[in-house]
């Protein structure tokens, strides 16, 4: 960093960048994402923490998580329409001693509310279809309920990612599904559709207030969609 220069005053002209870029976005054809599959047995949606815990009420939840849930619904809708039937839904389901619970306050242990799916998913009529993988981790893709999940369905040459948080487990699942495909020179098409994810909001005075860590929920967000684009995940407007 140069002497004398502030940080935020170098991360202007790339904040403005992804700003401009994220207005810029296209949206994909649900219909095209399918037929360039190879068919909607080969696409799969994974619905990362839309669970009450992170919806609707808990230590962790947000209004701008819960905001998610119609475009969601909708999509899957769209796409169960479709022949997409491998709907995943992976869901912090935590141990009451969980070592996440160090540097994030509990949140989501299983046998509690939390830890269910939001209700406006459940309510959709396909939704006992839909195959639930417990995590105790930001991972989706370690834990050994969605080894089992991909080894029994897949496999998939595209995966529609939702939910949340950005810069958290929805980036985890992305880089590990595109790192994976890359690691084994296997072509693997990962869509991240930015009105279906978002993160948390945490300004800077409240987190001085209540002894938490500041987490900027707009730039955080934008930062690690950009970060994903760079690693050759297709961020899209909307799937539609």
């Amino acid at each position: 960093m140069a002497e004398g220069t502030m940080l935020a005053e170098r991360a202007t002209p790339y904040l403005n960048y992804i700003e401009g870029w994220l207005h810029q976005l296209p949206s994909a054809a649900l219909t095209e994402i399918i037929t360039s599959a190879g068919g909607p047995e080969r696409v799969a949606i994974v619905s990362v923490d839309l669970i009450v815990g992170f919806c609707h009420h808990g230590a962790l939840s947000s209004p701008r998580v819960a905001a998610l849930l119609q475009p969601v619904a909708k999509l899957m809708t769209a796409a169960h329409d479709a022949g997409v039937n491998a709907i995943v839904l992976t869901q912090d389901t935590h141990l009451s001693d969980a070592q996440e619970f160090a540097f994030y306050p509990p949140h989501c242990v299983a046998g509690t509310e939390e830890s269910e799916t939001a209700p406006e998913l459940r309510a959709l009529p396909f939704s006992d279809s839909f195959n639930i993988v417990e995590k105790n981790s930001i991972s989706s893709t370690i834990a050994p309920g969605w080894i089992d999940w991909e080894r029994t369905h897949g496999p998939f040459t595209t995966w529609i990612i939702v939910g949340d948080c950005t810069d958290l487990c929805v980036y985890q699942a992305a880089m590990a599904l595109k790192l994976r495909g890359l690691s084994e020179h296997r072509e693997q098409r990962i869509i991240i559709p930015v009105d279906c994810v978002q993160t948390y909001d945490m300004p800077v005075d409240r987190a001085l207030e209540v002894g938490a860590e500041p987490h900027d929920g707009d730039v955080l967000h934008a930062v690690f969609l950009h970060s994903m684009a760079l690693n050759g995940v297709e961020v899209v407007a909307t799937v539609s």
